[in-house]
């Protein structure tokens, strides 16, 4: 659903199919951000796919609910105004203005329609042979009522940067919400990795780093995961994952 349109409906176009490259044992393949709203009536088949997708152990799968379709008259339960944020900040970077629900963001760089599979799934496959998303070591542990990512020395990774932020993700497994009003009005619908928040760790600057927060301080009964992302650029213009790594609660 385009910002420019009621309609919940979007097309971009997919990538040159490429084969999948597989990732070294350990590393992730790629971060899959799906932009979606309860009042969209085009995102449960998007969100279906979110939990296909969370099923595969080697990608890291986040669902980030937007509220810029609260006005339609349905509030979306889940929805973070950062998460709307994020997504315009994703379209500033890429120039495109691209911005509607579903939409998935494949390693911080590309976007596609996020109920289309196959584009998802051609979208990895791009990034992986173009920019080297998540060539850099990254450990997440719990331990001793700490949440800890070990950073690795940017020359551990195949990549060129030196720098990124360093962000972790409290996450829901899966919610299921009954939708009162709006697109989807008298469905049950269930969201899969949620994400609840976003912390800041620090910023890492091309050396070997250990970033660490209590876990009173991020977590509640209702976070079963944290995942953790090293991107380049900034909030105001986020890029390439440079690593990432996930981990159960306690």
């Amino acid at each position: 659903m385009k910002l420019s349109d009621i309609a919940c409906s979007a097309a971009i176009a997919a990538s040159t199919l490429l084969a999948a490259q597989p990732a070294s044992a350990g590393e992730p393949r790629a971060v899959i951000e799906l932009f979606t709203s309860q009042g969209c009536s085009s995102c449960p088949p998007a969100d279906k796919l979110a939990g296909e997708f969370a099923r595969d152990p080697s990608l890291i799968v986040m669902s980030l609910a937007v509220d810029y379709w609260d006005y339609l008259g349905w509030k979306d339960t889940l929805a973070l105004h950062g998460h709307s944020n994020r997504e315009h900040a994703y379209a500033n970077a890429r120039g495109d203005r691209e911005v509607y629900t579903p939409q998935a963001v494949i390693n911080g760089l590309v976007a596609v329609v996020g109920n289309d599979k196959s584009a998802i799934e051609d979208a990895i496959a791009q990034t992986r042979k173009n920019a080297a998303p998540l060539s850099l070591p990254v450990t997440l542990r719990v331990a001793d009522g700490k949440v800890t990512a070990d950073v690795a020395d940017a020359k551990a990774g195949s990549g060129d940067q030196r720098s990124g932020e360093v962000w972790l993700c409290p996450i829901t497994g899966k919610i299921s919400v009954n939708i009162e009003r709006g697109e989807n009005k008298g469905h049950t619908l269930s969201y899969y990795n949620v994400v609840r928040r976003w912390v800041k760790l620090g910023d890492w600057a091309g050396k070997a780093q250990s970033f660490s927060i209590s876990e009173s301080d991020v977590a509640n009964a209702e976070i079963d995961s944290y995942a953790v992302l090293v991107q380049g650029g900034g909030v105001t213009k986020p890029g390439l994952v440079l690593g990432a790594a996930s981990v159960a609660a306690h």
